[in-house]
């Protein structure tokens, strides 16, 4: 009696299956940037040669985030929905009379003299415990970001009648229409302005 043979299965469209399928999941999968806090760092240079500079004690804004994630700012507990406040009241302050070098004559502050004189001289101090979670860290950090950001939109929107935050994010995407060379030295103006100055204290001083 003859051997009768196996029928064979066609595979020849598997390999097509297999590439549509791997193009599918490549357009429709979305990867997950890095995301960090954007800090700029001192340039490299021999201790030595570093001379520390004068401060005033109120220019600075000194800022602690215990273990419980609960904040101590200029010596007294504040909620952490009063920080960008106090931070932007810091910042705005001006407190430099009228007529004197250094006299910011766009601030809106309380001009207190007890307070920080320009906001070039203003510097924001963070101390995080050893124990204190990430999660506070960063949300304190968020929220003297917003700071800055508030007071320089609403310098970009008084001198150029469009928001800092808003254009500069759409000049890093690439989305930006118009004269980009412009809009980017009006940036760097704002900037200026308020330039941000946040420092962070080793959490063993």
């Amino acid at each position: 009696m003859a051997r009768r043979s196996a029928p064979e299965i066609n595979a020849g469209s598997m390999a097509d299956i297999a590439f549509l399928l791997l193009i599918f999941f490549l357009v429709t999968t979305t990867i997950e940037k890095d995301r960090g806090l954007v800090r700029a760092l001192p340039p490299d240079q021999p201790l030595d040669d570093v001379k520390p500079p004068v401060i005033k004690e109120k220019n600075l804004f000194v800022i602690i985030v215990n273990n419980n994630g609960e904040l101590l700012v200029e010596d007294k507990p504040m909620e952490m929905k009063d920080l960008q406040p106090a931070a932007i009241e810091f910042l705005d302050n001006g407190g430099f009379p009228n007529g004197q070098e250094g006299y910011c004559n766009y601030c809106q502050g309380k001009r207190d003299p007890k307070s920080s004189d320009n906001p070039d001289k203003a510097i924001i101090t963070v101390k995080s415990l050893r124990e204190s979670s990430y999660e506070s860290f960063v949300t304190v950090q968020n929220e003297l970001v917003g700071a800055y950001n508030f007071l320089r939109d609403r310098e970009s929107m008084r001198l150029y009648g469009w928001k800092f935050t808003e254009v500069s994010a759409k000049i890093e995407e690439g989305t930006f229409k118009g004269n980009e060379e412009d809009t980017k030295e009006k940036i760097k103006v704002i900037k200026s302005m308020y330039p941000q100055k946040l420092s962070e204290i080793d959490p063993k001083q």
